[in-house]
């Protein structure tokens, strides 16, 4: 067996795995070290019951009389790392596309290079790492910075304009080397919010913006010096754009949905966030900020949408009334 063969996913140890799986989860294609290769298969009672909680979420965005909303999904299970969401981007009510699409950065597998694309609210749930169980975050804007947010968005040209040519998944957010999908968001927001001059490289000034804003991008406490020799080896992940003092602490800084969220709420307290999440039996929806509790458990006030077996929508309801 060469020494490329024992990195493979299915020899590599949990803790290298559940590290690896860590630093990948910023990938825009493909969930961990599943990198640009399919993902699991569904079932097609699997795929309707996302099409449903699809729907739900698109009725819910309807009903907000917002255009733009900032979302995220979770993917493979993070929570041994404090974290539910991987991956983040922009829906869009008047998406070209189809009403709400979710305007992202993913990674071209083929091309190598990371792109621009529009996908149904529905393809973006299947981009999940699991059919069992999964989480949306959903955050509406104040007025001004939607509308703001909305215009370069929807604009092609503009969204490229800080959309770097080379990926990687922990990219580091403060460098012009590489950029993630999470990173293109913030970027988004750099160019939206702040007053960047558009005859000048787009990409420097967005970056310095969030500098002066205070961003904190999420921090990696990697802990151990083989883990970080290990990226080298992780085709879609890159060490040389991070600083030398963060290499040394064995750390990386990530742009993440969890960063972003935080970045949004500290700019203005008063945005809005409802959370989603389904399980093969309910739907549950809470609006505001404290998080659903793991295993998709509706609190006292959250709304739950019970399925039968089939998926049907069999009850809505306030957990409260039920107990």
């Amino acid at each position: 067996m060469s020494f490329f063969d024992a990195l493979k996913p299915s020899r590599l140890p949990f803790w290298l795995l559940g590290w690896g799986t860590a630093l990948a989860m910023g990938n825009c294609q493909a969930s961990g070290l599943r990198s640009c290769e399919q993902p699991p298969q569904m079932s097609a009672a699997q795929q309707d019951r996302l099409f449903r909680f699809g729907a739900l979420i698109k009725a819910e965005l309807d009903a907000s009389g917002q255009s733009l909303a900032l979302v995220a999904r979770s993917g493979l299970d993070l929570s041994r790392f404090g974290m539910r969401y991987s991956h983040a981007g922009l829906s869009l009510k008047a998406s070209q596309n189809t009403p709400w699409s979710v305007r992202q950065l993913y990674y071209a597998c083929d091309e190598q290079k990371p792109r621009i694309f529009d996908q149904g609210m529905a393809g973006f749930l299947l981009g999940s790492d699991t059919a069992e169980i999964g989480y949306i975050s959903v955050v509406f804007l104040p007025p001004a910075d939607a509308a703001a947010l909305e215009r370069a968005a929807l604009d092609n040209r503009r969204a490229v304009q800080v959309l770097s040519a080379s990926y990687s998944a922990n990219a580091y957010p403060f460098s012009l080397t590489y950029q993630n999908c999470n990173q293109w968001v913030m970027e988004m927001l750099a160019l939206s919010w702040g007053g960047l001059d558009e005859s000048a490289a787009l990409r420097p000034q967005a970056q310095n913006w969030l500098k002066d804003q205070g961003y904190s991008p999420t921090v990696f406490e990697v802990g151990a010096r083989p883990l970080m020799w290990l990226a080298h080896f992780i085709p879609w992940l890159r060490s040389d754009d991070h600083p030398a003092d963060d290499l040394d602490q064995q750390r990386y800084r990530v742009s993440m949905p969890a960063s972003i969220e935080a970045f949004v709420q500290n700019r203005s307290p008063e945005v809005q966030r409802i959370e989603f999440c389904h399980t093969d039996r309910h739907v549950v929806i809470r609006r505001g900020w404290e998080p659903i509790a793991d295993g998709c458990q509706p609190g006292p006030d959250d709304q739950v949408i019970a399925l039968d077996l089939s998926g049907d929508v069999v009850l809505d309801r306030v957990a409260a009334q039920a107990r």
